[in-house]
């Protein structure tokens, strides 16, 4: 499927957790969960690293790695690079941003997401997951809120608060977003091409620049509980889900 591409960001330092990606999870790194799971979508795939521990993990599973050794602010910064560097000449359509500390995104999940962007006019797809209002993680701020319109599948705001508001109802669905972004080609050069803006620095989201700079995100439905890798604690509760 060569108008896809995976790149995984994946840097050795961390200030909450350094090494990350080389974390253990049932004696296997991290990093080789998020490897097998890109090799299973069926798309050329590639881990950005900037480290030579990463670099030779990868390589000893017969992963494909780039590596891009640049002090950058972002993983999004990381994967154009890349991106230029090794695949310009290509003609991968699509570049898809997997996080490396996300090793319960399945490869079905992935090619999902790079599918429906196929199918969608937008500059950057990624996924949502429907939730209802009464659970206590709309009122989490570590928990990203998508407002998102049912009838053309886009985002029209991201936000840590919890929006949307309902001056009635106590039941609601609201759509938690889950970090994966497929970028067309183009997309991805001007949205790394824009500094830092207002928004994304309130609150602390990168996709807020795409959208204050004119680019336009759409999204899929996933059902499917993700748990990102913050902090060695969260390896243990991955293991149980595992």
């Amino acid at each position: 499927m060569s108008k896809w591409l995976i790149l995984v960001p994946a840097r050795f330092g961390s200030s909450r957790f350094p090494g990350k990606p080389l974390a253990k999870i049932h004696q296997k790194p991290m990093i080789h969960y998020v490897v097998q799971n890109c090799i299973d979508s069926g798309f050329d795939y590639a881990v950005v690293t900037d480290n030579d521990d990463i670099e030779a993990s990868v390589k000893q599973m017969g992963g494909n790695v780039v590596r891009v050794d640049d002090d950058v602010p972002s993983g999004s910064e990381r994967i154009a690079l890349a991106f230029q560097r090794y695949y310009a000449d290509k003609n991968y359509e699509y570049i898809i941003n997997v996080q490396g500390d996300e090793p319960l995104l399945k490869g079905e999940l992935i090619k999902q997401v790079g599918l429906s962007h196929e199918s969608h006019p937008y500059d950057i797809f990624t996924a949502i997951k429907p939730r209802i209002s009464t659970e206590e993680d709309f009122k989490n701020p570590n928990i990203v809120k998508a407002v998102f319109c049912e009838n053309s599948n886009q985002c029209l705001y991201f936000s840590r608060q919890s929006i949307p508001f309902s001056r009635e109802a106590e039941d609601f669905q609201w759509y938690q977003h889950i970090g994966i972004y497929s970028y067309r080609k183009e997309a991805l050069e001007k949205f790394v091409s824009k500094p830092m803006s207002h928004l994304e620095n309130l609150e602390k989201l990168e996709q807020l620049r795409a959208l204050e700079n004119g680019l336009t995100l759409g999204a899929t439905k996933l059902n499917v509980n993700l748990i990102g890798v913050d902090t060695p604690e969260d390896l243990v509760r991955i293991e149980g889900v595992l």
